[in-house]
């Protein structure tokens, strides 16, 4: 899956390459197509679509057994699964609008969800409910699974599902082969019958049908979880082969993966590769992230193993934070050739968004009593956060105002008069010299997962 995407931006890397655009009209012209992307129940959580060129993909590694050869199916341990439309494997990624990085969330199998219209299920039975129920031939019935699949993870993580990616085992095979192979790291050997793993402990490159059965091992681990860091991994390996500079520079290899690409990938029908791969063309290792939903806890329900996820608040609460666009800088801070700017020369206005009554009163009296000119303002809308509001280029009288609000967000308004600041209470504020109270998120407290495709660290 991701592999297959990452195959096509590296073409698309050598700038100014006609060769590199040929390769990619090659995997435009022959990759699958299908109607993935469903008109209703895929929204974010307020209801409509996020704004500008952010996008999230979902990429899905289907556990089908399509194109192998019974000889194959031996040789890979996927035993005789015709038919299966289980999703073996699901990520999330989100690429900000300006495209200089990607974040990969891992989607368990077993996380037990809601299936629109079917009630709670492990997620990866989602897209054999959709197929299974729909009427037509294998064209509509496949576009039917994919749509059910982006439903339940567009309703479990409050995110709209932009675009839809899926790859086949015999694929992944494949490109795992073409590229050379992929260095992993295990911090202790491990052994996998059904799977047909069978890996040392230590730094190793592997490949073909050694990858395949990296990636699937369920036996012999800690939990599922390892398993998803695994694929993790790998895909971060395969990511770092295919920016390299000895890949980039090799076209005939670079032809192999993009008509690999072509042979086992299907994408949505609004996904256009060239867009995509144009918004990507800076994306180095370094700013590819990858981690797991926080908080999934081992469960069984019905003799059924699964993940059951932490409240909904906090799945919301993490892909909120995960596609949020980047903070704004700070202001610079006041030269320091500058003269000493004294409270005395700044009117401080105070307004009380905080709901507590006199707040904005008691404030400018002390404010008062610290040098300033404060006085109270009135009322401001409802705010939960305390921020300093300045014009352009009274960045130093903000900066005297939050030193005596420490933690207070600091904001850019135009319309105060030259020389004033504005102190909008709100509902973290604690009182003057004292500093706000940040509310933690929802999800904090829970384990960080996060890793990037250059860490090499040994994994279970």
């Amino acid at each position: 899956m991701v592999r297959s995407l990452a195959a096509v931006f590296s073409v698309l890397l050598l700038a100014g390459s006609g060769w590199g655009w040929n390769l990619a009209r090659v995997a435009e012209a022959s990759v699958s197509r299908t109607d993935a992307i469903p008109d209703d129940g895929n929204s974010d959580v307020n209801g409509g679509a996020h704004a500008g060129a952010a996008m999230n993909l979902l990429l899905v590694g289907m556990d089908s057994r399509k194109g192998l050869t019974d000889e194959q199916k031996a040789l890979f341990s996927t035993g005789d699964a015709d038919g299966v439309l289980n999703t073996d494997s699901m990520m999330l990624v989100h690429v900000p609008a300006d495209g200089s990085a990607a974040s990969f969330v891992s989607l368990p199998r077993d996380t037990y969800v809601s299936i629109p219209g079917y009630g709670k299920a492990r997620l990866n039975s989602a897209y054999a409910r959709g197929y299974n129920a729909a009427s037509g031939g294998e064209v509509e019935k496949d576009a039917a699974g994919a749509q059910l699949l982006v439903q339940t993870v567009s309703q479990f993580t409050g995110l709209r599902i932009d675009h839809f990616a899926e790859v086949n085992l015999l694929g992944f095979i494949n490109l795992s082969t073409i590229v050379g192979g992929v260095e992993v790291n295990l911090c202790a050997a491990t052994q996998d019958s059904y799977s047909g793993a069978d890996f040392p402990a230590g730094v190793q490159t592997i490949s073909g049908t050694d990858a395949l059965s990296f990636v699937r091992q369920r036996h012999g681990l800690r939990s599922d979880l390892d398993r998803v860091v695994r694929q993790q991994v790998y895909i971060a390996g395969m990511l770092r082969n295919v920016l390299s500079s000895n890949l980039l520079l090799d076209l005939g290899k670079q032809q192999a993966i993009v008509e690999q690409v072509g042979s086992s990938i299907t994408f949505d029908e609004g996904l256009n590769v060239f867009d995509l791969a144009a918004q990507m063309q800076n994306v180095d290792p370094g700013s590819l992230s990858f981690q797991t939903i926080p908080g999934l806890t081992d469960a069984k329900v019905d003799g059924a193993d699964v993940l059951k996820p932490p409240s909904q608040a906090v799945v919301n609460d993490f892909f909120a934070t995960l596609t949020a666009d980047p903070a704004p800088a700070p202001p610079p801070a006041p030269s320091s050739a500058a003269p000493a700017l004294a409270p005395s020369a700044v009117t401080v206005s105070v307004l009380n968004g905080s709901g507590v009554s006199g707040a904005a009163a008691t404030a400018a009296t002390a404010l008062t009593a610290g040098g300033f000119q404060a006085s109270s303002g009135g009322n401001a809308a409802s705010t939960g956060t305390t921020t300093v509001r300045h014009r352009t280029g009274d960045e130093a009288a903000a900066a005297l105002v939050v030193g005596q609000v420490p933690g207070a967000a600091v904001a850019v308004d135009d319309s105060i008069p030259v020389g004033a600041v504005q102190l909008v209470i709100g509902g973290d504020f604690e009182g003057v010299g004292q500093p706000v109270t940040v509310e933690a998120p929802a999800s904090a407290g829970l384990e960080t997962n996060e890793r990037t495709a250059t860490d090499t660290s040994c994994i279970h």
